[in-house]
């Protein structure tokens, strides 16, 4: 069952095709998983061609625009549905050793035109980096191995991460596919993947993460690669 979500503030910039193009292609990830959260997508499309309209009918015939139709659709989508709609199934022919098919689409498209250039970060972490098209953030995927741990970090800018297979969990919780997380500076936490399978995330990140342990000496030379 999912638990983490993108915040309703969120969803409509998402919505309103105003949110950077990596963070754009966590939320889709996030929704493909999700129903509650497509169902607010929905809603608030809704909402925008329905203010669109109102507005144009006033502005030709000056009728006066319903006040009330704004409060009563955030009304609408911060009521929880009587039962969550089922996740979007997709069914694709997948070539390669390892069937991508549990994957949503938007994943699936990026590998498929570049590939996957795995990068050994530690002993229990890789991490592969995602030509996405958003020249502020780097996209990437990033695979723990059962059981093990990623360094404590910080983070230094905005960091969202979707978990695809397997589940992880740190200092505030555990996380399964298609949890939505978020993270902000000041928030360190150190991400250990259960025991009995590799844990893939998608993420995106406006800066490196800063560590906090031992291995802090190496910050300076951390990079991103945005693209």
């Amino acid at each position: 069952m999912i638990k983490q979500h993108p915040s309703t503030d969120l969803l409509a910039e998402y919505a309103a095709g105003c949110l950077p193009w990596a963070h754009a292609i966590c939320v889709t990830t996030h929704i493909h998983y999700c129903g509650r959260c497509r169902e607010q997508v929905d809603q608030l499309n809704q909402l925008g061609a329905d203010l669109m309209e109102a507005s144009a009918g006033a502005s030709s015939v000056d009728l006066p625009v319903d006040h009330g139709l704004l409060d009563r659709v955030l009304g609408a989508i911060d009521t929880p549905p009587a039962s969550e709609p089922s996740p979007t199934v997709y069914h694709r022919p997948v070539t390669g050793a390892r069937s991508r098919a549990d994957l949503p689409p938007i994943v699936d498209r990026l590998i498929s035109n570049q590939g996957v250039n795995w990068k050994r970060v530690s002993s229990g972490l890789k991490v592969a980096r995602l030509q996405a098209g958003d020249d502020n953030h780097e996209v990437a995927l990033h695979k723990i191995c059962a059981g093990a741990k990623v360094a404590h970090h910080d983070h230094r800018a905005t960091e969202v991460t979707v978990v695809l297979r397997g589940s992880f969990s740190d200092e505030d919780g555990v996380y399964a596919v298609g949890d939505f997380l978020l993270r902000e500076p000041g928030e360190p936490h150190r991400p250990m993947a259960a025991q009995n399978q590799d844990c893939l995330c998608l993420s995106a990140q406006q800066a490196p993460i800063r560590l906090t342990g031992p291995w802090r000496w190496i910050n300076p030379f951390l990079r991103i690669q945005p693209g």
